[in-house]
This record gives structure tokens, sequence and C-alpha cells, in this order.
């Protein structure tokens, strides 16, 4: 599926690094902070292995295994939407973002989809030892970093410890989106 940005008004941003850099920690401390100013912010996450939500043994689980496609379970706290995606070698992020959509989200951060064309804040520290996204990427807008490093031009830099100016950044981010998702930054 080709995901059109143009076409979606729900703003997207995805959260681009490396593993070991922090990018769940981060996030476990902006987004309570990002509902208390008001924002409903959902989050799809990749995984890069087979998981499951569900215990071998319970009713959702033996139906799904029967084929329940997809298989719903809730409960007054929450809800999952489990569905088997054997032919998929990869989680499919245009199919995914249509599952959020009707529950209108002011924001959903992507995380793990590096290699999808949409805008994206890059998470980077020296220390992890890999090279910076933004280079290689235009779709990186910004780059949160503790470390002074070189940027390309036209991606901002933001303080990665500094966490209200990542939460001011977040929020200013779907006045942005409309001119962001066009496409991605002028390189040289």
């Amino acid at each position: 599926m080709t995901l059109s940005l143009d076409a979606l008004d729900t703003p997207l941003l995805g959260i681009a690094a490396w593993s070991g850099t922090g990018k769940t920690t981060l996030l476990e401390a902006l987004l309570p902070r990002l509902a208390e100013a008001g924002m409903q912010v959902a989050v799809i996450k990749h995984a890069h292995h087979a998981f499951d939500v569900d215990r071998p043994g319970k009713d959702s689980y033996r139906l799904r295994q029967a084929g329940a496609t997809p298989m719903l379970v809730a409960s007054g706290k929450r809800f999952a939407l489990m569905m088997e995606t054997p032919e998929r070698e990869e989680a499919d992020l245009a199919a995914l973002i249509p599952h959020v959509l009707p529950l209108a989200p002011d924001l959903i951060l992507v995380e793990g989809f590096k290699a999808w064309p949409l805008p994206k804040l890059e998470l980077h520290r020296q220390a992890v030892e890999k090279p910076l996204m933004a280079a290689d990427d235009p779709w990186v807008r910004a780059v949160a970093t503790p470390d002074d490093i070189a940027l390309p031009n036209g991606v901002e830099r933001l303080s990665m410890d500094d966490h209200d100016a990542l939460i001011d950044w977040l929020q200013a981010w779907p006045q942005r989106w409309f001119e962001m998702r066009r496409g991605p930054r002028e390189t040289s």
C-alpha cells in the first residue's frame, strides 16, 4: 500500500533512531506531558520480530488461531485488535494508519519505520557509534541530540535533554504538518 501524505490531515511524525539511542525512554517522558497539555498522541511502533499480545490458551488466542480475522478483545479498560498477516514480510504503515485515524488523535508518532517517506525527528547519540540518519534521509526535519555535531542544511537542532523545548516543538508540529508533508527537504 502507498502512503499518501497529501491526503492525510492528521499530522504524522516519524521518530527515527538507532537501537540504544533512547527512543522509548524519551517518549515515556514526553507522552504524559503532551497529554497534560491537551494533546492526544497515538503511537504506531514497528516490531522487528514476531510478537504476540495474547497468550496461548486464552479464548481470544484460540479464536484467532481458529481463523478470526481480525480478532478484537475488549474490556472496560482497553481493547486490542489483532490480525494475522503471514503474507507480509514487513509491517505496512499505510495499512496501519487507518486503524488509528477514527480515534482522532492530534498527532501520530511513528516509531521504527525508518525507510518510510515521512517527516522525521531523529534522535542521535554519538555514544551509540552509528551514523547520523539525517545525512542520507532528506525526510529528517530535526535532530535531537546531546552532542555537538554538524547537521545538514535545513535540519533543526534540538537538545535531547531539554524536554521543555522538545514538548514545544512537538506541540507546534500539527501547525507545520501541512507544509512539511509536501516532500523531503531540499538537499544540496
